[in-house]
């Protein structure tokens, strides 16, 4: 009986990256399904539950770090690949629930199957603190000039504004769900927002060039086994006649 292929559903803002990644994932013999922000992947969630969520981080509307804690909440059994250009560790991050971390700056499509491989392979890891926090970059100013964010709630999955009052210091802070009687954990940190412009470019032509290199050497791997057969024929066909 022929084992069914691992889903992975790749959650990525830029349709490039998006696309690469996918591509990749798919030669690799994937089940591949993309989704372009949190919300977008969550709507996946509602129809197929994949194997793995390879999801970046810094993305608009809802973000990796806010998919993420929903993600461990809601759906525990899924594995988590985080990404992000703006770490440059080979760790998970704190305030990231994921089983593992791919530093975008690594800039290798070899080092992210590996990754994607050995989360498989391993499965889940063991997190100390039971709640994710939910990490929220800057959103802007209301019409008073005061900074906000905007938060979501990881039970009812609603989101709504908060006023900022203070400058943010990378601690773990709680605040009462408008909606629910929930209570909505979250972390504030402007300095790891998203990445320049000019570092996101330059990450994306070092990946999609590391991915075609990739590819190629999967092509070339390829031809090298089918035409072993007709080399092993050939020679036997030789010694036959040499008889």
């Amino acid at each position: 009986m022929k084992t069914p292929k691992k889903r992975i559903l790749v959650v990525e803002d830029d349709p490039s990256v998006r696309l690469t990644t996918s591509e990749l994932l798919t030669a690799e013999g994937y089940d591949v399904s993309t989704a372009d922000d949190g919300f977008d992947a969550l709507l996946h969630l509602q129809q197929t539950i994949p194997d793995l969520i390879l999801s970046d981080l810094n993305m608009p509307n809802m973000s990796g770090f806010e998919l993420l804690s929903v993600v461990r909440r809601r759906f525990p059994e899924i594995l988590v690949v985080a990404a992000s250009g703006a770490y440059d560790v080979n760790t998970v991050p704190d305030g990231v629930i994921a089983d593992a971390f791919y530093a975008k700056s690594d800039e290798s499509a070899e080092k992210l199957l590996e990754i994607v491989s050995n989360v498989l392979s391993k499965g889940r890891i063991s997190h100390k603190k039971p709640h994710a926090p939910v990490w929220i970059p800057r959103n802007g100013k209301d019409h008073d000039g005061k900074p906000y964010v905007v938060l979501t709630c990881t039970e009812c999955l609603r989101s709504f504004p908060f006023t900022v009052d203070h400058e943010p210091t990378g601690e773990v802070l709680t605040t009462p769900c408008i909606y629910c009687p929930h209570e909505v954990v979250y972390i504030i940190d402007f300095s790891r927002s998203v990445n320049s412009p000019e570092k996101r470019v330059a990450w994306k032509a070092a990946f999609l060039k590391s991915q075609k290199e990739s590819a190629v050497a999967t092509l070339s791997r390829v031809k090298r086994e089918m035409d072993t057969p007709r080399v092993v024929k050939s020679a036997r066909m030789r010694k036959k006649v040499a008889s």
